[in-house]
């Protein structure tokens, strides 16, 4: 049992930090320490298997790597084409093809270390890999763990339900993505309604550039054309970004009622980086996805998860450039160098 212990203690940490406050990224980085900790800990035990158990379980984890990543890079490659097909060559859209392309690259260049048994080509491959594999365990984590909180849905009622707004079509008409988002603000706000304590809907959008009216406007003609009660609606329509989005609203939450509670909507791939926002913000409230478009979904959280690794770029560059320095050293000091 002895060797579940680092498991465990792990696992401690994270229950320990979603107690505290479940919008945390490290809360993800310590599920994904402990659950890797635990797989070692099954693995350390094969030993003790029969024969064959113990021969079949190594031939799945041996195989498991390679078929895990050839299904990944035909699934982003796939995922990107249809990106671009049905949403445009904008960057934003490339974001699954590329990382598939990424994948490959560092695959051929393993290949080549091997086939050409150059011992600094091997060195640049196996730092390739580290740098990749670093930022894999956190894209792993952060994808996990914001599945995990989108199941653990506020319980009790709420005062506000803050819905954070999108680009529109044509500068004036709500897409279906933020669609998705109303409709599922509007079912919060009708389940608490039917207890008899309806909350305050926020739509919160400012105008863009390219925009005819805030978001936040077309969001609440959409609602009151479907019947939402208007009386029922607030518009905060100065906000630009989902931290704007977040501090507006926090400042007519806390004018109109201190103490406020609230729940925020968004769509789910961005759930958890507005979650991690609504903490750096001070907002009192959790956040609920909305469902989004399967293709959509696989660019749209990558390019979240890009967003939130940036966000802690002096930890994640030191890291990532540690290993890069490591591994050219070792390449130059390379008996081939």
């Amino acid at each position: 049992m002895i060797a579940y212990a680092p498991a465990a203690f792990f696992f401690l940490l994270c229950g320990i930090g979603v107690l505290r406050d479940r919008r945390q990224f490290s809360n993800a980085v310590l599920l994904g320490i402990a659950v890797s900790l635990f797989a070692l800990a099954l693995i350390a035990e094969l030993r003790r298997a029969p024969t064959l158990v113990a021969e079949l379980a190594v031939a799945v984890i041996a195989l498991l790597p390679t078929l895990g990543t050839v299904a990944l890079v035909w699934f982003l490659i796939s995922n990107g084409v249809t990106m671009i097909r049905k949403e445009g060559r904008r960057p934003a859209n490339l974001l699954s093809l590329l990382a598939g392309l990424g994948i490959l690259a560092v695959i051929g260049l393993l290949g080549a270390a091997v086939v050409t048994d150059s011992d600094r080509l091997g060195a640049l491959a196996a730092t390739a890999l580290l740098v990749v594999g670093y930022i894999s365990f956190l894209f792993v984590c952060f994808v996990g763990y914001a599945f995990l909180y989108q199941r653990h849905l506020p319980r009790g009622d709420v005062d506000f339900v803050v819905v954070l707004g999108s680009g529109l079509i044509g500068g004036e008409r709500v897409p279906p993505l933020l669609a998705s988002r109303l409709e599922r603000g509007r079912a919060l706000y009708e389940k608490q309604a039917a207890r008899g304590n309806p909350p305050v809907l926020i739509t919160s959008g400012g105008q863009g550039p390219d925009e005819k009216l805030p978001e936040s406007h077309a969001m609440a003609d959409y609602l009151v054309e479907r019947g939402f009660p208007a009386e029922h609606l607030e518009r905060e329509d100065r906000s630009r970004t989902t931290e704007e989005n977040l501090l507006f609203s926090k400042a007519i939450m806390e004018r109109e009622k201190p103490g406020y509670r609230c729940v925020i909507v968004t769509n789910n791939f961005h759930a958890f980086r507005a979650a991690l926002t609504a903490r750096t913000t001070g907002v009192n409230g959790q956040v609920c996805g909305s469902p989004t478009a399967r293709y959509y979904w696989p660019s749209a959280t990558i390019r979240e998860f890009a967003a939130v690794f940036l966000s802690h770029k002096l930890v994640n560059f030191g890291i990532c450039g540690l290993l890069a320095v490591c591994g050219l050293a070792a390449a130059a000091l390379g008996p081939d160098a």
